[in-house]
């Protein structure tokens, strides 16, 4: 009975996280609407509903419904199973991400998190990377020269991004003496990770802004010299499937943020429950990925590459050597 009761609430779990992840993107995106209309002296959504709060389930009905087109020379089997590719890893990893200790419900002590892996952070890294797979074969599948290129871009972005990012997290292994991301939280109770791993955390941040591939990063889409990038030729719900994963990865690389540098759901001197500190702490780094996409140009190709590999990268390994003195 034990086993049935346990294996039953990990089904809700998993069902728990899929469903706030698949919605999720609703109100982020009348949320970042309004964020730039009010930075841009605007109003923002204002038409369907009050201050245009029914705007994404009026842009949800509308993709729904549009005409699922595929070019006419196509690969069509690599075209549907692009989408698919960019949109399973975000989900697959948020299995392995605490989101705090447990919690009692009517007398029953339950986790806040799927699974605790000891080697989470390593299956983390292992398992976003293929999401680049998605985008490399939505660009090539679609026979499109403006797709190819947005995707090619990717290949080269996130190369050149996901190993100062991985980097960057040496640091932080190094103090918490573990790849679990509960002992990584619980070796902050005290003092934040940030406060000793500045130099990892700018790194880590900054690549995830490419990871997630927002502005002023997202060389993949370019809409001002390649159309829409690597997704120009897809509509209705198959494009659907890409923009709810580009706000997963959003929502997983702010959620990374705080677990790995700012303390997760241990809070500060205001007395709040953890959970609610671990949501208002990812609330904010999601904040910022909207503000610097309205108040930062985007980088050239050029620009993009030499960040990443001439700032980046050496920050990153002079950040594993300035920490393997100071705390071994």
């Amino acid at each position: 009975m034990e086993l049935i009761v346990a294996l039953g609430v990990i089904v809700f779990k998993v069902a728990l996280v899929i469903a706030i992840l698949l919605l999720l993107p609703l109100p982020l995106t009348w949320l970042e609407r309004k964020i730039a209309g009010h930075m841009q002296q605007r109003m923002g959504p204002m038409r369907v509903g009050w201050h245009g709060l029914l705007q994404p389930v009026a842009d949800g009905i509308k993709l729904l419904t549009k005409e699922d087109h595929i070019p006419a020379d196509a690969d069509r089997f690599l075209f549907k199973l692009a989408p698919i590719l960019a949109l399973a890893p975000p989900f697959v990893v948020f299995a392995a991400i605490p989101f705090g200790e447990t919690v009692s419900v009517l007398g029953n002590e339950i986790t806040l998190y799927i699974s605790n892996l000891n080697v989470a952070l390593l299956f983390v890294f292992a398992v976003i990377g293929l999401e680049v797979y998605g985008v490399i074969f939505g660009g090539w599948a679609a026979n499109s020269k403006y797709a190819v290129l947005g995707s090619l871009r990717t290949c080269a972005q996130m190369i050149s991004y996901e190993i100062p990012m991985g980097f960057a997290v040496i640091g932080v292994v190094m103090l918490a003496q573990s790849m679990s991301l509960l002992d990584i939280v619980r070796a902050q109770t005290d003092v934040w990770n940030v406060v000793y791993q500045p130099i990892g955390f700018f790194v880590f941040f900054v690549a995830g802004l490419a990871e997630a591939q927002r502005i002023p990063f997202d060389l993949a889409e370019a809409e001002g010299d390649l159309g829409a990038g690597f997704h120009t030729e897809y509509s209705g719900i198959r494009f659907a499937l890409f923009m709810v994963s580009e706000y997963v990865v959003m929502v997983l690389v702010s959620v990374l943020t705080v677990i790995l540098f700012f303390g997760g759901w241990n809070g500060g001197l205001i007395p709040l429950p953890p959970l609610l500190w671990f949501l208002l702490k990812v609330a904010f780094f999601v904040y910022l990925f909207m503000w610097f996409r309205f108040t930062f140009p985007r980088y050239r190709y050029d620009q993009l590459m030499a960040i990443g590999w001439k700032v980046l990268l050496p920050l990153s390994l002079a950040n594993i050597i300035i920490s393997g003195v100071v705390f071994s």
